[in-house]
C-alpha cells in the first residue's frame, strides 16, 4: 500500500502518523506483498468522528440515492474484477480458479442483493393505527477477517449503506491489498464524506478502540469465536449492538439413500472449498456405519486428485493456508488426530511432493473419528475432514448437534422429504440440502457460540436497523 493511502478517513486518503507497520505476506512465497499502518486509538477516533459528523444527513438520504450509489459501487468492482482476483491471491493464497468463480463474484454479488433488497424494502408500515418505523441504527463498526476478504466487506458495508449507516471498516491486517481497492472502489463511487471510513490495524487495538468506542452504535464481527466474545466484553459498557459470525465445526450428515458417490466427492470439495478456511466448511461427513470403507475409498480418491500448488495457475484447485499462524495450527491439529487414534486415509503433515517452500498442507482425510477428539470438535480452518460413522438417523443427528458452534449444516438425501425433516432437527443457522446453488439472499448466521445475528439479503439489512413505533399514527 502505498504512501500516504493507509487510512480512508472523511472522504479521502489519509497517511499514517505513527511509526508502526505490519508486513503481509503472500503463503505461495512467503514473501512480502505490503506494508500496513498498524492503527492507533487516535485514528480510529478521527474515522469515528468522521462517520458521527456524517450520520445525520446520510441516514435521511432518500432510498434511490442509496440505490444509485450501491450500484455504482458494485459496477466498479465488475470493471475491477481482475484486480480484486490478483489482490486476493496475493494476499492469501486463493487459488486463481477459485477467487475467479467465488471468492470475487460473491463479493459482487453482496453489494448486487442489497440494491435489490432496497428497491422493494418498506421502511414503514402500519399496524393498525401504529407505525413501525425501521431507521438506520447509526455510527456502524465493521471488523472482518482475511479467509474472504471482499466477499465478508461487501457483506457488511453493502446493508450498512443500504440502511443509511456510516461506519468505519477495520479489514484484516493481513489481507490489505482487496481492503484498499474496495475504500477506492466506494471513493470513486461518490460515497459522501465521512460516511464510508477505514482504518488498518491490529485487532487488539483498533478492533478494541472501535468496541468500547461510545460513539459507535453498532459492531459487526467476523470472526473466531474468541474474538467475538472480547468484542461483546468491550462493547457492553455502552450497550451497543455486537452481531457476530463466528466460528462453525458443520456436519455434512449422509443418510443411507443418498448416492454416495456423488454424497462423497461432493462433500470433500465442499469441505476443502477456500482450502478449508471458510467458518461454515462441512468438515464433519457423517456416515452411516456400514458405508464407512465405501466413504473412505471414495475420499480419498477424491483428496488425491485435487491439486495443490501455485494459487496463480490455471488449474490449481488448492492454494497454501492463509498465514503462517494458521498453517501451525492446521499441521498442529492434524497431528493431535494422529495420535488420537484416527485413522488417516490420506494426506498429513508432510509437504504435498514438490513444494519446498509456503504454507501448502495436502488435503487430509481422517476415518475412525468420534466426538472426543481435538479434530472433531476444534475448527481447524484447513483442509482436513473427519469421517464420523453412525448406526442409526437419531445418533447421526445428535452427532451432528454435539458441537459449541451451529453455523452450517449439510443433509444428503434421495429422499427430499426426508432430507426437511432431518433438517429440522440440526441446530444450525444454515442448512444445506444435496449441495444447493449459493443464496445470495438466505439469511446467515449461527446458533450457540457460532454468534447471533444474520447476513445477507433483507436479514442483513434489517440488523443495521432500529425499530420504532409510532403509536396513534
Amino acid at each position: 500500500m502505498s504512501s500516504g493511502q493507509d487510512f480512508y478517513i472523511d472522504g479521502a486518503w489519509q497517511a499514517f502518523q505513527g511509526s508502526e507497520r505490519l508486513t503481509a505476506i503472500n503463503p505461495a512465497t512467503e514473501a512480502p506483498v505490503a506494508e500496513v499502518a498498524s492503527g492507533r486509538a487516535e485514528d480510529v477516533d478521527a474515522a469515528v468522528a468522521a462517520a458521527r459528523r456524517a450520520f445525520p444527513e446520510f441516514s435521511r438520504t432518500p432510498v434511490e440515492e442509496r440505490i444509485a450509489l450501491i450500484e455504482r459501487i458494485a459496477g466498479l468492482i465488475e470493471e475491477r474484477m481482475d484486480q480484486f482476483v490478483d489482490a486476493i491471491i496475493a494476499e492469501m493464497g486463493a487459488a486463481r480458479p477459485f477467487a475467479e468463480a467465488s471468492q470475487g463474484p460473491n463479493g459482487l454479488a453482496h453489494v448486487k442483493v442489497q440494491a435489490e433488497v432496497l428497491k422493494s424494502y418498506e421502511f414503514l408500515k402500519m399496524q393498525g393505527t401504529t407505525a413501525i418505523a425501521r431507521q438506520a441504527i447509526g455510527v456502524c463498526a465493521l471488523i472482518t477477517p482475511w479467509n474472504w476478504p471482499l466477499y465478508q466487506i461487501t457483506a457488511k458495508v453493502a446493508p450498512a449503506l443500504a440502511a443509511g449507516c456510516t461506519m468505519v471498516l477495520k479489514p484484516s491486517e493481513l489481507s490489505p491489498l482487496s481492503a484498499a481497492l474496495f475504500a477506492q472502489v466506494v471513493h470513486d463511487a461518490g460515497v459522501p464524506e465521512g460516511v464510508f471510513n477505514m482504518v488498518t490495524g491490529r485487532g487488539e487495538v483498533v478492533g478494541a478502540a472501535l468496541s468500547e468506542h461510545p460513539e459507535v452504535d453498532m459492531v459487526s464481527i467476523t470472526g473466531s469465536t474468541r474474538a467475538g466474545v472480547l468484542v461483546a466484553q468491550a462493547a457492553a459498557p455502552t450497550v451497543k449492538r455486537v452481531v457476530q459470525e463466528l466460528g462453525g465445526k458443520s456436519p455434512n450428515i449422509l443418510l443411507d439413500d443418498a448416492d454416495f458417490e456423488t454424497a462423497v466427492s461432493k462433500g470433500v470439495v465442499t469441505g476443502y472449498r477456500n482450502c478449508g478456511q471458510s467458518c461454515s466448511a462441512p468438515t464433519r461427513m457423517i456416515v452411516p456405519r456400514a458405508r464407512l470403507g465405501e466413504v473412505e475409498e471414495i475420499a480419498k480418491r477424491t483428496a488425491t486428485g485435487l491439486k495443490v500448488g501455485d494459487p496463480t495457475a490455471s488449474d490449481t484447485d488448492l492454494g497454501p493456508i492463509a498465514n503462517k499462524a494458521q498453517y501451525g495450527k492446521v499441521l498442529d491439529l492434524i497431528q493431535a488426530g494422529i495420535d488420537e487414534g484416527a485413522k488417516l486415509v490420506c494426506g498429513g503433515t508432510e509437504r504435498p511432493e514438490g513444494l519446498n517452500n509456503g504454507y501448502f498442507v495436502a488435503p487430509t482425510v481422517f476415518s475412525n473419528v468420534d466426538m472426543s477428539m481435538r479434530i472433531a470438535r476444534e475448527e481447524i480452518f484447513g483442509p482436513v475432514l473427519s469421517i464420523l460413522a453412525y448406526d442409526s438417523e437419531e445418533e447421526a443427528i445428535a452427532i451432528a448437534n454435539d458441537t459449541r458452534y451451529g453455523l452450517g449444516a449439510h443433509v444428503q438425501s434421495g429422499d427430499q422429504e426426508r432430507a426437511r425433516r432431518v433438517a429440522a432437527q440440526i441446530r444450525a443457522g444454515q442448512v444445506h440440502l444435496n449441495y444447493p446453488a449459493w443464496d445470495g439472499h438466505a439469511p446467515f448466521g449461527g446458533y450457540k457460540q457460532s454468534g447471533n445475528g444474520r447476513e445477507y439479503g433483507v436479514f442483513g439489512l434489517e440488523e443495521y436497523l432500529e425499530v420504532k413505533s409510532i403509536v396513534g399514527y
